[in-house]
């Protein structure tokens, strides 16, 4: 049986500028920096959660051929990469944090159903949340 989720992986198209995001502003910590001499093999994790980690991957081989990291590159100039969603215990302070540090946001925190929401992109364009869970169960209006 699965008993786990270890690593969720994230298309970069420069492994260094996303090390700059991811750790530098966000606040991310690096578990593997590794040259597999065939790919850079570059995982970043929540502080003091290296059980779940983000693989930022290139698109190119090992995982994809050519024509198919060439797609996924137009498609990450779209905006349609994957994304994640991360906690917090203060919403509008994360936010006016790394605001101060040239995190672009694509909203204010607003307060939602299921607690204080904001949502950003990364420098490829993949789509973040940092949420701030309610308290409690949430109550489906109606």
């Amino acid at each position: 049986m699965i008993n786990a989720l270890t690593h969720s992986f994230v298309w970069v198209l420069d492994q260094d500028e996303a090390l700059e995001f991811y750790v530098g502003k966000l606040g991310l910590e690096v578990n593997t920096d590794a040259d597999l001499e065939f790919m850079r093999w570059l995982t970043v994790s929540v502080p003091g959660q290296p059980e779940q980690q983000i693989a930022l991957m290139v698109p190119g081989p090992p995982a994809l051929d050519p024509d198919a990291a060439e797609q996924v590159r137009a498609l990450l100039g779209k905006g349609a990469g994957s994304g994640f969603i991360f906690t917090t215990d203060d919403c509008r302070a994360t936010y006016e944090a790394l605001r101060a540090k040239g995190v672009e946001f694509n909203e204010e925190p607003v307060e939602r159903l299921y607690g204080i929401d904001v949502g950003l992109r990364d420098p490829f364009g993949n789509p973040l949340r940092i949420t701030q869970p309610a308290e409690g169960p949430i109550q489906p209006p109606g």
